[in-house]
């Protein structure tokens, strides 16, 4: 990242602070949108309600000062709702389209009316592998540094809620778009590999874009883009009280 930050910062007084809803743009890990908003803040105590992979887009909720952090629990718990693009017949080690491509798979004849019963397997609770390059800890560890190092010996899985798929379509050759309401600890690269699966291939997701958490909405986000260019000043008006 380019170190074109505003110039003029003063310290964030300790009982300012609260909710910071920042639309992430691609490219960008969640840490470095924490790094550029710790920057402009002038202050170190910055969290976020849940990670966002470096291709996808969306919503993230900075949690800015004590007043807000303090309920960083609260916040990772909310449902998400998602919207995605999948990719069948090309698998990649990440399941993204930042990944490096594993196998390809013929994939089969299919219909809108076949995927939205496989995604209808796919909803209540479901037994979902933990992406191997994540950043869920092993032992203090990120897997994806494990998965780097070749050192992610076994296959790690978690069990999620999935409340809803809604908008699938089909391009009617390999490319299905969907969103998806799902409850926190949800890996859409995971879900959607899953259904791939259940059609007879593989696949990888081109596009992830989180749209909620909660009653929150990237309709009302500020745009990561613009963060670390924009005054201080005007940033901190964009404050929301950390409140349910």
């Amino acid at each position: 990242m380019e170190n074109n930050f505003p110039s003029t910062r003063q310290t964030l007084p300790a009982h300012t602070g609260g909710l910071l809803l920042i639309d992430k743009p691609q490219n960008f890990t969640s840490s470095d949108i924490v790094a550029i908003a710790r920057y402009v803040l002038h202050t170190k105590c910055i969290g976020h309600s849940g990670t966002l992979d470096p291709m996808a887009t969306g919503l993230l909720i900075l949690l800015v000062q004590r007043r807000a952090t303090r309920l960083q629990n609260q916040f990772l718990k909310l449902d998400k709702v998602y919207q995605a693009t999948l990719k069948l017949g090309i698998e990649t080690d990440t399941w993204d389209a930042q990944g490096t491509v594993l196998q390809t798979k013929k994939v089969p004849a299919l219909s809108l009316a076949q995927i939205q019963t496989a995604a209808q397997q796919l909803t209540g609770e479901v037994r979902q592998q933990i992406p191997p390059f994540s950043a869920k800890k092993i032992n203090g560890r990120k897997m994806y540094d494990l998965a780097r190092e070749g050192a992610l010996k076994e296959e790690r899985f978690n069990t999620v809620k999935i409340f809803a798929w809604k908008d699938i379509s089909f391009d009617g050759k390999d490319t299905i778009s969907f969103t998806l309401h799902c409850a926190c600890g949800t890996y859409v690269r995971s879900v959607a590999r899953q259904l791939a699966q259940l059609l007879g291939t593989t696949g990888h997701l081109t596009a992830l874009r989180r749209l909620s958490i909660g009653p929150f909405s990237v309709e009302n986000a500020f745009d990561g883009n613009k963060l670390k260019t924009t005054p201080q000043a005007e940033i901190v008006k964009f404050l929301q009280e950390p409140v349910l």
